[in-house]
């Protein structure tokens, strides 16, 4: 699907809902959010849905956002490379035909949509949305601006990740002449922690384990230490990237338990591995560097078949 079929598209349809991934981060409703005020500037109905709610740390981007009420006639999803993504709360969207659309950077997408556009260069899936809008050449908004600098800026780890491509930094560049308070954005998404966060950081740093030489970091957060910290889970993005911190590791594994039986793996890795390819092995993906997935089991079975698939890439 090229950027032309995209705009046509969006024309000639009405009454959008737009779907973003479970555990949201910054691209995902960056995109949404943008997405969402594009179409409303359009003159279209719009709602952004998401099965875990908006974490009160994005406010800034769906401020003023009001969810209407209409009969639902199109469906987009945003950043989200496999409907198993929506989680519980968006369940009927997983059906096969459910999403008419899906705009997205992951390699790994399963191209579930009855239409798609992934492109695995991107650095975000808010990049490409700026992409798409300059194509179409109707003004965005500060708002808009606002939504897909976020994400770009989340998605590339402040444009420090490996992911950060020319593009990126053209797209930001561009993007602050909008005006935007973009370091406080910053500030906020890379600097400022709440002590629950910082209490949860101090444990996963006292209590990282260390395996396959050393070149193994990993880091368990079962629910009753998050309930202790007591922070939502959206202060938990970006602790992925801790153990791949530690010098000489090459794969940082995370494992977030979700429920009883559940457990959410996150994995960050060097040139020396591939994150998409490991966490395919347990039916997830992502990129080459950074990956994630759901392992069902107890917390010392997971950890004992994460283990193994480490050991099996031979650091």
């Amino acid at each position: 699907m090229t950027f032309e079929e995209i705009g046509k598209f969006l024309e000639e349809h009405d009454c959008f809902t737009i779907l973003t991934h479970r555990s949201p981060d910054g691209d995902t409703l960056g995109a949404g959010f943008a997405l969402w005020n594009y179409l409303r500037d359009m003159g279209k109905k719009a709602v952004v849905k998401n099965s875990d709610g908006f974490p009160d740390r994005y406010g800034f981007m769906y401020e003023g956002y009001e969810p209407e009420e209409f009969a639902e006639q199109c469906v987009v999803a945003v950043d989200t490379a496999d409907p198993k993504l929506f989680g519980e709360g968006l369940a009927e969207y997983q059906q096969e035909g459910r999403v008419d659309l899906c705009i997205d950077h992951h390699v790994s997408n399963k191209l579930y949509a009855r239409q798609s556009y992934v492109d695995g260069a991107a650095s975000a899936a808010s990049l490409i949305l700026y992409q798409l809008f300059k194509a179409l050449g109707r003004p965005i908004s500060k708002q808009i601006a606002v939504c897909l600098y976020t994400g770009i800026a989340t998605d590339t780890g402040c444009f420090k990740y490996e992911n950060t491509t020319p593009e990126a930094h053209i797209a930001a560049a561009e993007l602050i002449q909008y005006g935007f308070g973009y370091a406080i954005i910053n500030r906020m998404m890379f600097d400022i922690k709440s002590k629950g966060r910082m209490a949860a950081e101090h444990f996963v740093q006292a209590n990282m384990e260390f395996y396959c030489h050393d070149r193994c970091a990993l880091i368990a957060l079962t629910t009753e230490i998050m309930e202790k910290c007591g922070v939502e889970s959206a202060e938990f993005e970006g602790i992925a990237s801790i153990p791949l911190s530690v010098e000489g590791v090459d794969i940082g594994i995370t494992i977030k338990q979700r429920s009883e039986d559940v457990f959410k793996l996150s994995v960050r890795t060097t040139e020396k591995a591939d994150a998409a390819a490991f966490c395919k092995r347990f039916g997830g993906g992502g990129h080459i560097r950074a990956a994630g997935c759901e392992i069902k089991g107890t917390l010392e079975e997971v950890r004992a078949k994460v283990l193994k698939a480490a050991e099996e890439l031979g650091l």
